[in-house]
């Protein structure tokens, strides 16, 4: 179905118009739906990472209680780990209701917790990262959207993601053991910026064409994680910049 080359174009006045890209076979109202869905479903989790945050940022007990006392510590390290120890039985259970709304509720606000305490410590402007983050996924949701509409396919961008993730990874950790400073911090924070955007280009491009109606668990916890690792990339630039 979408055995066409990266970026070629297609007429779309041979097809049919109310479709989200050519050669559409599905029904566009259940994809419309399906979309609808998700973002919904984000949108939600995005408002609850917000309030999480804003809690733990503003109310200084939180953050005093989990870096000072040893069952704070507990906590923190806890808080850190559980999105991924809840990404394991949501493999599992995420076509189960309403098994997967409790499992993505847990796995969003410790997530959210572990967003807040970051922030915490930061001296980056939230506000600038907020805005930019936000403008910046919007704006490519809408391009997304708009080159699919032409026939173009982002399929292609996979293995490069995948790649430049493990390179960011390395990075990261050739940055604990040997801090290089602060222009590395921000190397490293631009990188992240330009690959979360890639992702989050191929998550929407998957949202549209590839994604069943039954990975609608998936596809937000992608498309959140996309949005949420662009949020840090940024305030890793900002606060590196303040330094």
């Amino acid at each position: 179905m979408w055995n066409q080359s990266p970026f070629a174009k297609t007429d779309l006045e041979t097809g049919p118009n109310r479709t989200l890209y050519p050669m559409m076979l599905e029904s566009l109202e259940l994809r419309w739906s399906f979309i609808r869905k998700i973002y919904s479903i984000v949108a939600i989790q995005l408002l609850l990472t917000v309030a999480v945050g804003a809690i733990v940022v503003s109310y200084h007990p939180i953050v005093t209680f989990l870096t000072t006392t040893s069952g704070g510590l507990a906590c923190y390290i806890l808080l850190i780990i559980t999105p991924f120890i809840i990404l394991c039985p949501l493999c599992y259970y995420h076509q189960r209701h309403p098994v997967n709304y409790v499992l993505l509720g847990i796995f969003t606000v410790s997530l959210a917790f572990a967003i807040g305490l970051t922030c915490a410590f930061t001296s980056g402007d939230i506000g600038s990262c907020n805005f930019n983050s936000s403008g910046g996924c919007v704006s490519l949701t809408l391009f997304t959207f708009w080159a699919a509409k032409r026939g173009y396919d982002f399929n292609f961008l996979g293995p490069f993601l995948f790649g430049a993730i493990m390179v960011l990874f390395i990075f990261a950790l050739i940055q604990i053991f040997f801090p290089l400073g602060r222009v590395s911090v921000m190397i490293y924070g631009c990188l992240a910026a330009i690959i979360f955007c890639g992702y989050i280009v191929y998550d929407t491009d998957n949202l549209i064409k590839r994604y069943t109606y039954d990975e609608y668990i998936w596809a937000a916890v992608a498309l959140y994680l996309d949005i949420v690792n662009l949020f840090m990339a940024l305030l890793t630039v900002f606060r590196a910049a303040d330094s």
